[in-house]
């Protein structure tokens, strides 16, 4: 089922932007540099991008969910069918509904198993923010406490006599280690938080989408 689901909600886009990403552009550069030591350049995409990772995570949450019978996502495999050869909007809908009629489908049992499937992807959300907090905790939350507690040190030692110099540089080198390990560990996860939101928004979209079209065209 879920090698169906894939099939129902993968736009053929994706594929086209996957063989571009793989073409060299004259503004992509040959070789990346190396990070240096200390707090290297860390870029963050703040927009996040459709990833086959969580897109593959959250089909799998509705296979979980997947109910018996007809359901929204039979209506959706036709949909998808009609859809392929260039059918008008509307008619595709009716289309597909006429089928689902066939089998015992109305369009408030569809928009009710389509709302079933967001729920279940909403769920999956909530874990995926559960397992972000406990990771920010985990890699950031010590290192922070660390980068306090070192910070605290150098202005104690600052005071005393120049013999301690060569240990308060020692600890400054480190901190500047610790805030480029911050930097990086944090737009690691700004990474994967934005993938995950990406991939749920593009099949909420989708679903939401034809909700409103079948509450608009299936009455």
């Amino acid at each position: 089922m879920l090698k169906n689901l894939k099939s129902i909600f993968i736009v053929e886009e994706e594929a086209s932007a996957k063989s571009k990403a793989g073409s060299p552009t004259k503004n992509t550069p040959s070789k990346e540099k190396a990070p240096q030591q200390g707090s290297p350049p860390v870029v963050s995409n703040r927009d996040g991008k459709i990833t086959k990772k969580f897109t593959d995570i959250l089909l799998s949450a509705m296979d979980t969910a997947d109910l018996e019978g007809f359901d929204y996502l039979e209506y959706k495999k036709s949909l998808k069918s009609l859809q392929k050869m260039n059918m008008e909007e509307r008619t595709a809908y009716q289309s597909a509904f006429a089928m689902a009629q066939t089998m015992g489908a109305t369009p408030q049992h569809l928009v009710a198993t389509a709302q079933h499937y967001l729920k279940a992807l909403k769920q999956e959300e909530q874990k995926f923010e559960k397992a972000l907090s406990n990771q920010q905790e985990n890699r950031i939350g010590a290192k922070r406490q660390e980068q306090q507690t070192l910070t605290n040190t150098i202005k104690d030692k600052e005071t005393q006599i120049k013999k301690l110099q060569a240990e308060i540089q020692e600890h400054q080198q480190k901190l500047g280690k610790l805030d480029g390990e911050i930097k990086q560990a944090d737009a690691s996860i700004a990474n994967t938080k934005n993938d995950f939101f990406a991939s749920y928004q593009n099949l909420v979209k989708q679903i939401q989408g034809d909700i409103n079209k079948m509450q608009e065209y299936l009455k």
